[in-house]
């Protein structure tokens, strides 16, 4: 039965900033309020702007007026520094450079672009600096560039960048006037791979990702010591724009262009422009500067997308995407797998119409040969034309031995009962598919579709996840309802609350993505 409340109380995050069950009432004097906000917008980082929610939370402030404030953000210096600043971020006892190229003319009443930059030849031994720490040559129209430093060993796709990028980018967003919804990732060679590396794993702060001269298939390679699996489709959350040299050595148009089509095909946003002529440089930058630029122009970030999904192998990282946090995994339930840009066809083998692990049958294809003989889910092949099998082996494996049109006669194990089905062999011809990445775990996924106050959800592998409501697309004075995997899990209404407010916004400093409740679905393990 679905949960139902005239009004729910959420469960909100609020282990980071101390909250108690309840706040101080509306009401007190603007004093309080105002000084409790000039020491969140104050705060260095994410972990010192918790801290400072804790005195919003008690000062009186209501719900309403928190929003509005949180909305219209932090009032901006005037006495930040501009042009090429080279600083250097310090965790665990390990210094990350970076620059911040920063116009001349930078007004605190304007929302910036930024673009974030990752360079390519992350091999070498130690960081160090690049040019004059100014975005150079691959200079676009007027924003903020900033350009991180990897090297061997904290490489863009290793964990401490996990770390470093939305770090510094937090840095970026406390100090200037970012348009939080004109942030883009872009990259050259190895950064044009890492682009795609962050977008499996980190899409929520950019509106796009830009990779150039880079190559995905590139985080196959198992010497890379990447941590956790990589999700291709997650790439979909946001549009792509890349670029690849037709007599590049390393990663030639030719051999890029059919994975990135494969994965436009599968529901990938994505402008490609190869430039045939060219080699591993970024020489065509000039021509193509204008479309890249009209491109992040015209690909705004969607705050709080009406479609998202998201796959992770992880509940405490990596598992989160915009409105959807996934908090608990579980061992993958019986259903059609889910459409996957991972998965490529490559021509067709005979099939029965069954997936299987081993001699037990996981899935039955509706109109199959398995289904014809009356197979379902859950049967174990005990015996085939009464030879026993090993169940080491696999089903559909296993069945190639027949000739089509021979007789089957097979004994199953269907719920702890012997039954036997009949039939002639028969296999149709399906598509032969093929991870691109292949992943020791399935992990979880989560594909969410809001249309109003309704939220449907499909799952696989995961057992819990929750929501985050914002008032900017969920009417709080109307009940919400929430169907997860065709079953109505939840509805009633739901209760905005100040902690669940003020948890998010330290953590984002993002004026766009504000939430008012965080509703948590428990699955159960199925």
């Amino acid at each position: 039965m679905p949960r139902r409340a005239e009004t729910t109380r959420a469960l909100v995050f609020c282990g980071a900033l101390g909250f108690a069950a309840s706040v101080a009432p509306a009401g007190g004097g603007t004093a309080p309020v105002d000084e409790a906000f000039a020491a969140f917008w104050a705060a260095p980082g994410a972990t010192e702007a918790a801290t400072a929610a804790r005195a919003i939370a008690t000062s009186g402030v209501d719900f309403d007026t928190a929003f509005a404030r949180l909305k219209a953000g932090r009032p901006y210096k005037t006495d930040v520094p501009r042009g090429v600043q080279r600083l250097v971020r310090k965790s665990g006892g390990t210094d990350f450079p970076y620059s911040l190229d920063v116009p001349a003319t930078y007004d605190p009443k304007t929302r910036y672009q930024v673009r974030v930059q990752l360079h390519g030849g992350v091999g070498r031994p130690e960081p160090g600096g690049r040019g004059d720490g100014s975005i150079g040559a691959l200079a676009g129209v007027e924003q903020i560039y900033v350009l991180p430093q990897a090297w061997a060993g904290a490489e863009w796709w290793a964990a401490a960048q996990d770390e470093n990028l939305p770090a510094i980018l937090d840095h970026v967003k406390r100090t200037y006037n970012v348009d939080e919804n004109r942030v883009v990732l872009s990259g050259v060679s190895d950064g044009g791979t890492g682009a795609f590396y962050v977008a499996m794993r980190d899409t929520t702060p950019y509106a796009s990702f830009l990779p150039l001269n880079g190559f995905i298939l590139v985080l196959r390679n198992g010497d890379l010591g990447i941590s956790g699996a990589l999700f291709p489709h997650n790439l979909t959350n946001k549009p792509f724009f890349s670029v690849n040299g037709g007599r590049d050595p390393l990663y030639p148009a030719a051999r890029v262009e059919p994975i990135m089509a494969g994965f436009a095909r599968g529901g990938l946003t994505h402008v490609y422009m190869p430039q045939l002529e060219a080699g591993h440089n970024t020489s065509w930058w000039p021509t193509v500067k204008d479309d890249f630029e009209t491109f992040v122009r015209e690909h705004p970030r969607v705050p709080h997308p009406a479609r998202l999904t998201w796959q992770t192998d992880s509940a405490t990282s990596r598992n989160r995407a915009h409105w959807l946090v996934i908090d608990r995994l579980a061992p993958a339930r019986q259903g059609d797998p889910l459409p996957d840009i991972n998965d490529v066809v490559s021509g067709a083998d005979p099939s029965f119409g069954t997936r299987t692990a081993g001699m037990k049958v996981t899935h039955v294809v509706t109109g199959s040969n398995a289904d014809g003989m009356g197979l379902v889910a859950g049967d174990v092949v005990r015996a085939i034309n009464g030879r026993e099998l090993p169940q080491g082996l696999d089903l559909e494996d296993f069945l190639g031995i027949y000739s089509a049109g021979e007789p089957l006669r097979l004994t199953v194990d269907r719920d702890g009962t012997n039954v036997e089905l009949r039939g002639n062999y028969a296999p149709t011809p399906m598509p032969r598919v093929s991870p691109l990445f292949v992943s020791r775990v399935a992990g979880g996924r989560v594909d969410l579709v809001r249309e109003g106050n309704t939220i449907r959800a499909t799952t696989r592998g995961v057992a819990a996840f929750t929501l985050l409501l914002s008032p900017e697309v969920v009417d709080f004075s109307r009940p919400v309802t929430v169907v997860a995997d065709g079953r109505t899990v939840f509805e009633g209404r739901v209760q905005t609350r100040l902690d669940t407010l003020l948890t998010w916004a330290a953590r984002d400093d993002d004026r766009t993505m504000l939430y008012g409740a965080a509703l948590p679905i428990a699955l159960g393990t199925k």
